[in-house]
């Protein structure tokens, strides 16, 4: 008898097939339609699930999923993932690094553009009839090029936005993580700065490190104090990676000039946050990874991960706590 996998998401019809050649596969077309009891009757009987960093995998939902032997996420981020209730489980946990990383670099930009030249803004400028009736000064946004870019998390994203800022926008670059990378630093000449240092001396702040216990509101009221304020903040990692409301105020106060968002403390962002009255404010639905070829290649990365579980095989990005030496 083939194995049972309870797919929460929608896939592409070659990867479906692809899990069909070995497990029974159930799925959902439309999430938001279902609720958490309809997904805690599915996993009863589920012997392998595919979802995403959006799904809580908590006591409750184990409880309810005795069979279950591998979780896949379609994400590189697991800070969904239940890691103590896992390991005592003997759940697999599994994710999607390396296939996402220049596609998020890309959009890190995206978001630098976007807050310095006040894209968002200025489209809405032109769209509503007010171009040729300011003065010119009043458009003006901020040079990118030849700015000090200070990224905290010096991961494979990190790597791929230094690359992105010293080739392409000629940026000095500083870096903060917890383990210096002197292998990065001389291939791309990046220099390592402690991080009140880095928040005191960049033009352009991103935060790209993982939510954990250490990094949650590793950006909060006394570190936005510490930057410029002609300061841009990035955060496309976790909302939890940052104090919201300290978030806001400095942004309300003029603390800091900008801040491009991709992630925030609740999503999606509720309808009364603060955050959406605020013109230096650019903000996006967590779509770092969002482009087809990039979501298909992590679902299909998940679905190997989930078959090679369930097969008997090794499978191949099992995240580093459920790893057996």
């Amino acid at each position: 008898m083939k194995p049972r996998v309870f797919v929460d998401k929608p896939i592409a019809a070659d990867i479906e097939n692809f899990i069909r050649e070995h497990c029974e596969v159930e799925k959902w077309e439309d999430a938001h339609k279902q609720g958490r009891q309809e997904l805690l009757a599915k996993l009863e009987k589920a012997d392998g699930l595919l979802t995403t960093a959006g799904r809580e995998i908590d006591p409750e939902l184990l409880d309810h999923a005795a069979n279950l032997k591998v979780i896949s996420n379609m994400s590189v981020g697991y800070n969904n993932f239940n890691i103590a209730e896992m390991k005592a489980r003997n759940i697999i946990g599994t994710h999607t690094p390396f296939v996402l990383d220049d596609t998020v670099a890309d959009l890190v930009f995206a978001l630098i553009l976007s807050t310095a030249r006040r894209v968002p803004e200025l489209d809405t400028f032109v769209r509503e009839g007010k171009w040729g009736k300011v003065p010119e000064r009043a458009i003006f946004g901020v040079d990118v090029h030849h700015t000090t870019l200070g990224i905290i998390g010096m991961g494979r994203i990190g790597a791929a936005i230094a690359k992105r800022a010293k080739r392409g926008f000629d940026m000095d670059v500083k870096y903060y993580s917890r383990t210096p990378k002197p292998d990065v630093e001389q291939s791309l000449g990046i220099d390592y700065l402690d991080l009140d240092t880095l928040l005191q001396e960049s033009d352009y702040v991103v935060l790209m490190t993982p939510l954990t216990k250490e990094t949650e509101h590793l950006i909060g009221e006394e570190q936005f104090k510490l930057m410029k304020s002609s300061a841009i903040f990035i955060n496309a990692s976790r909302g939890g990676t940052v104090d919201e409301r300290a978030l806001i105020k400095a942004l309300q106060t003029g603390e800091i000039r900008a801040a491009g968002l991709d992630v925030f403390a609740e999503e999606p962002i509720n309808e009364d946050n603060p955050l959406l009255q605020l013109k230096n404010a650019v903000l996006l639905p967590h779509i770092g990874s969002a482009t087809a070829k990039t979501r298909y290649d992590m679902a299909m990365l998940a679905a190997q991960d989930l078959v090679r579980a369930l097969t008997g095989e090794q499978p191949k990005h099992i995240v580093k706590e459920l790893q057996t030496p």
